[in-house]
This record gives C-alpha cells, sequence and structure tokens, in this order.
C-alpha cells in the first residue's frame, strides 16, 4: 500500500512529532525498546512494549505542527492524527520499526498482538493497518474489526484511515459504511467515502433509508448524496 521509502519518510516525520511530545528520558526509554524488538526473534520484548508503553510515555494527546499535517497529507492522502494520543501514535511507530524480511515471524508477532490486545491496544493496531508490511495480509482484520461493537475500535478503522478504501473488497466497504450510518459514526471523516459509491452500496443504502423513514426516524443526509452518486 505504501512503497519503503513513502514508509521511511513517514516513520521519520511520525518520529519528530514523538520527540516534540515527549520529554528525553521517555524518548529514551521508547527509543531502547525499539533497538531491542529489532534485534529479538521472539514475541516477548514487542509484547512488553505495547503494553507498558502508556505507563511509560502517557495518554496525553499529541500536538502535531502545521508542517507535519502538510507532509503527511501530501505523504499519505485522506490520512490524519487528529485526536490520536501520544501512546497511540508510539504504538503505531513502534510498529513500524520491526523487521519485516521473514514474514512468517512478522505475521506472527503482529497477530499475537491482536489476540492478546486491549482496547486502547486495538486501536493502535487498526490505526496501523496502513503502515503495516505484507499489507493484503490485513484485509481480513480490518473486516474482523469492522463486525467490532467498540466504537472506538471502530473509528480507528474507519476515520482517517485510508486501509479500507484501498484494499477492502466491494462488499466488505459497502458492509463499513451501513455500520458507520448504523452506529451514528462522522461518515464525512472516512477515507474514500465518495470515491467507492457503487451501485450495490447505494441500493443497500436506499433500503435502510426505508426502514428508517417507515420506523418515523430520521436519516442522515450525507446518505441521500451517496445514493444519487450510486445511481
Amino acid at each position: 500500500m505504501i512503497d519503503l521509502e513513502k514508509k521511511k519518510q513517514l516513520s521519520d516525520i511520525f518520529q519528530k512529532i514523538i520527540q516534540q511530545n515527549l520529554e528525553l528520558d521517555a524518548w529514551s526509554w521508547l527509543d531502547n525498546k525499539v533497538e531491542l524488538i529489532k534485534n529479538e526473534e521472539k514475541t516477548l520484548q514487542l509484547n512488553l512494549s505495547f503494553s507498558q508503553l502508556p505507563r511509560k510515555l502517557g495518554k496525553e494527546n499529541i500536538v502535531v505542527q502545521s508542517e507535519d499535517v502538510a507532509d503527511l497529507k501530501q505523504l499519505l492522502p485522506g490520512f490524519s492524527l487528529e485526536a490520536w494520543t501520544i501512546d497511540r501514535l508510539c504504538r503505531v511507530w513502534l510498529l513500524m520499526q520491526l523487521p519485516d524480511q521473514n514474514k512468517e515471524q512478522y505475521l506472527k508477532k503482529i497477530n499475537t498482538l491482536f489476540i492478546a490486545s486491549e482496547m486502547n491496544e486495538l486501536i493502535a493496531l487498526y490505526s496501523a493497518l496502513p503502515f503495516l508490511s505484507h499489507t493484503e495480509e490485513w484485509v481480513g482484520k480490518c473486516e474482523e474489526g469492522i463486525r467490532s461493537n467498540i466504537g472506538t475500535v471502530l473509528e480507528a478503522i474507519m476515520y482517517h484511515n485510508p486501509y479500507p478504501s484501498v484494499m477492502l473488497s466491494e462488499g466488505a466497504w459497502n458492509q463499513m459504511i451501513l455500520k458507520a450510518f448504523f452506529t451514528e459514526k462522522d461518515v464525512k471523516k472516512i477515507t474514500g467515502l465518495k470515491e467507492r459509491v457503487n451501485q450495490a452500496l447505494a441500493n443497500t443504502l436506499n433500503d435502510y433509508v426505508q426502514e428508517r423513514l417507515a420506523a418515523h426516524r430520521t436519516v442522515h443526509p450525507e446518505i441521500y448524496q451517496l445514493i444519487e452518486l450510486g445511481k
């Protein structure tokens, strides 16, 4: 999804933002953990670092300079760090440093994190989808996340995340959009929303509108726009 050069540039920007938002001792702790996971074949150090990270670095919202916002927008259209916390960004950046030459080992490490993660860890993992290596391997995880009933996890997948619009099949994409309306998410934050409108989605949304109207419920105005685009 992202070539190696862009991934390196994105990683550098993330590192810059992290260093601007952390005290020196906190950054030293994180930098040390990166070196450890780079040289470890097993998952123990990665799992420990991933879980310990908020306690060591905090959970404050990050401050991002305007020039970094612009650079991120240019490198990865549709992506944004809006409302991200420092632990979320550090977890994503940590995963970007994980060696990926051994595909089987890499997949095992990431999948182990998915299995053992609590809510905030899942938010970071789904936020990291655009930046993980072996891009096609995470489609199933993305689809699994869409079935979640945890609102913040859904938002990590839906909001300012280019992965679904690039990688999901039409059926999975349509399911995500319908769930976004059903769970009253801010659909304007969904990357690729209008670009991926299709006839099947328009038909499904039209049925959804009829059900809402029959139940005397309000209908999100964005739905009518998508139905019109899908014709």
